[in-house]
């Protein structure tokens, strides 16, 4: 028994990010005062981060099942079906706060988390993608974030071998305090050797395998992401260590382990470490779990029990293994140079219980640590004033069409990403069909190619006979929000990101098969970011129940603002995964051949409203957005899609950030190809923004056919070396291409 006068207080409760109530709550499960292990293990399952106390009532009202769907939310990836007994798992994370205070570190563990996410269901990474967000790019905090934050994927993905082949990046003033860096990771597996975390087997063993424990990273994602971020660095100690190439080790010897049948579930440590990954596989199974903290291999000899519980340090998982399996198991660990222990048992208690040898020094029940963490009911409230300050003005209102066309172009938000993509490797594992800036989504055989690599495919070929050994499957992904236009309106900023992504998947000639989510909001315990979250949510499912891509997993990150910096704008992340039946015909962005008619396709309404020529001219966002017909999106959506898989289109480009103007523009310079376009419309028609709008070239017979599911607008012809619109702009492809890479020598 514990000596009263040594057990926490509520005032040290208080201290880990609990409220008096749920202090008293938990005192009420543990029929009595908790001590120093069992709070701590309580502070950290009862979190935000881990809980999602303020999210998880709104999260149920999300559609979760379809045809494809094969993994659902609840397990560490969703999984959908893609053909020939594989199956596709990915999901999207964020590591927001950790980046904000070591952006080298959080970004880094953040891709080294998300990945383990995919491997422990029994898939190999084959792909990360990242959405990135920070303030502006003038500021020497927000470059230096970015660059470390960058720099972080990089060494991570690039060390242990799994290609970047995609993602997405913002700059706007509300992040420059907190920014955003949330991964996507998907998997390959076979349908049926895919592994969940339940814990099973009463008498089974319980094995800890990967790295060392250490100090590193103690409270860290669950305390950072439950509050808000002060103007300080004290944070910094909690922030995560990874090593990629340890990482790379773990992954291997997890999938041999699943390979060979010698593990009965599988979970990695991510937030809370061996607290919250034993707790979650005990509650799962309905069982108890022992852990027994002395066997646990250290990093450092002297630390507490309570520390070994909630240490999250890196690349280590947690596997169930029956007894005589175990010391297979502990060869596999030898084989491929990766510690290994076994640390505790499963039991019929139903209680999380902690030794120290042969002294118990903690004790829950698994119900009340995993379960029973009081949700709360959110006060929304639309508010009455603009929530967001007016940008600055860097564009005058009165200049010609030609030069906005080159401010945009030059802007932050829209010029070229390459000097940031570039420092990712894209193409390790010979599956990347397209790669960033080829298309508007990735593009990834399900299989390995051999032979000449797939990228190198020409635009030509496109439409060349089969080869005789058959179609290439491949998967699409697409990652993608515009935080702006949600803070103008949650419920149609969010459904317009939702169609964002399954528009950039029709351009490669994909349908989506089900979606991902990472909700970035502020405080949700004020009543305008309960309004902005809960609008979006209720917009999340409405879009993905109209393109029937449910969601099969995601994450909340909440708490994103700081005291002096306010919150950032409601960023609900975007993750959506297709198929296409034919690599060979993946769609292209940039116009590929001389003499090709361009085709308007789609229901194209825009308007200036939160667009970003609206931000260079220092606008107020406005309170609300037209309403979009969703309908008609999807039947351009798939118009499209069908034309790329048949190869009728020579590209395929969805207008975006920009406007159909900027949309032209990327189109020519992927291309390395001239536009004379005939249109003489106004500065909405050209710079303003919607959802639906396309831009398709090809033979003209066969973009008049569109006609048949969409809205058709023959608007011109490729040819030349610069882009003509009407009268108004004419720009050569050098001047283009100048504006385009505005960034390259701000961030070279």
């Amino acid at each position: 028994m514990s000596d009263p006068a040594t057990l926490p207080t509520v005032e040290d409760a208080i201290a880990l990010g609990l409220t008096e109530s749920e202090y008293e709550l938990i005192c009420e499960h543990q029929g009595g005062r908790p001590n120093r292990v069992e709070l701590a293990m309580y502070s950290l399952l009862w979190s935000e981060h881990c809980a999602y106390k303020h999210s998880k009532k709104l999260l149920r009202s999300l559609p979760t099942e379809g045809e494809h769907v094969v993994m659902g939310p609840g397990e560490n990836a969703g999984a959908v079906d893609v053909g020939g007994g594989l199956v596709c798992a990915f999901k999207v994370e964020s590591h927001n706060h950790p980046s904000a205070v070591e952006p080298f570190q959080g970004a880094a563990t953040g891709v080294g988390g998300i990945l383990r996410d995919i491997f422990a269901i029994g898939a190999r990474p084959i792909a990360v993608l990242d959405s990135l967000r920070f303030g502006d790019p003038a500021s020497s905090r927000s470059r230096y974030l970015l660059d470390r934050a960058v720099a972080g994927i990089g060494h991570y993905g690039n060390s242990i071998g799994v290609p970047t082949v995609g993602g997405e990046v913002y700059f706007e003033g509300p992040y420059e305090q907190n920014c955003l860096v949330n991964a996507m990771a998907l998997g390959i597996a076979e349908r049926e050797k895919l592994v969940r975390s339940a814990a099973a087997g009463i008498g089974n063993v319980v094995v800890l395998f990967g790295a060392r424990t250490g100090r590193d990273g103690i409270g860290g994602a669950s305390v950072l992401a439950s509050a808000e971020l002060g103007d300080d660095d004290g944070m910094r100690p909690t922030v995560q260590v990874g090593d990629p190439f340890e990482e790379k080790k773990l992954m291997e010897c997890s999938l041999e382990l699943l390979e060979r049948g010698l593990i009965v579930s599988l979970q990695d440590l991510g937030a809370a470490g061996l607290t919250s990954s034993a707790s979650e596989m005990a509650s799962k199974g309905e069982v108890g779990i022992d852990i027994d903290v002395s066997k646990v291999f250290l990093r450092e000899a002297d630390m507490e029990p309570f520390e070994i519980m909630v240490s999250e340090s890196q690349e280590r998982m947690l596997c169930v293994v029956e007894p005589s399996n175990v010391p297979a198991v502990m060869e596999r660990c030898e084989k491929w140079e990766v510690g290994g222990a076994a640390i505790g048992t499963v039991t019929d208690t139903g209680r999380m219980r902690v030794f120290d040898g042969e002294a118990i020094v903690g004790e829950a029940p698994v119900s009340a640590l995993v379960d029973d963490c009081p949700l709360y009911d959110l006060a929304p409230e639309r508010p009455a004033a603009p929530v967001y300050p007016v940008p600055a003005p860097v564009l005058a209102g009165d200049v010609s069409m030609r030069e906005m066309l080159l401010a945009l172009l030059r802007s932050p938000n829209i010029a070229s990403r390459r000097p940031l993509f570039e420092r990712y490797d894209a193409i390790v594992q010979s599956r990347t069909i397209r790669r960033p800036e080829q298309a508007d989504a990735a593009v990834l055989a399900i299989k390995p190619l051999v032979g000449r690599p797939a990228y190198e495919i020409s635009p030509s070929e496109l439409k060349g006979s089969r080869d005789p050994d058959g179609p290439i499957p491949a998967s699409a992904v697409s990652i993608d929000c515009n935080g702006r236009r949600v803070a103008a309106d949650p419920y149609t900023g969010t459904v317009a990101a939702v169609l964002e992504c399954a528009s950039n998947l029709a351009c490669a000639g994909a349908k989506p098969l089900g979606t991902t989510n990472n909700l970035n909001f502020g405080n949700p315990e004020k009543p305008h970011i309960a309004w902005q979250l809960s609008e979006a949510v209720r917009g999340l499912g409405d879009a993905c129940r109209a393109l029937d891509a449910p969601i099969v997993g995601g994450n909340v990150s909440l708490y994103n603002e700081g005291a002096s910096a306010g919150p950032i704008y409601p960023t609900p992340v975007i993750g959506m995964v297709g198929r296409l039946p034919d690599a060979r015909r993946a769609g292209r962005l940039g116009f590929a051949r001389e003499g090709d008619a361009i085709a308007l396709v789609g229901p194209f309404a825009p308007r200036l409203d939160a667009s970003e020529l609206a931000k260079l001219w220092g606008r107020q966002l406005p309170d609300g957005l037209p309403q979009i017909d969703v309908e008609a999106v999807a039947a351009a959506q798939a118009a499209v899609r069908d034309a790329v898989r048949a190869s009728e289109v020579s590209s395929a480009h969805d207008i975006a950030e920009g406007g159909l103007a900027v949309a032209l523009a990327e189109c020519c310079l992927t291309g390395g190809l001239g536009a004379r376009i005939e249109l003489d419309d106004d500065i909405e028609y050209l710079f303003g923004e919607c959802s639906g709008g396309f831009l398709a070239s090809g033979e003209r017979q066969a973009l008049e056919s569109l006609s048949e599911q969409t809205t058709v607008r023959m608007i011109g012809v490729v040819e030349g070396r610069s882009l003509s619109i009407g009268d108004q702009i004419e720009v050569e492809l050098p001047e283009l291409t100048e504006a385009y890479e505005a960034l390259v020598e701000l961030f070279a």
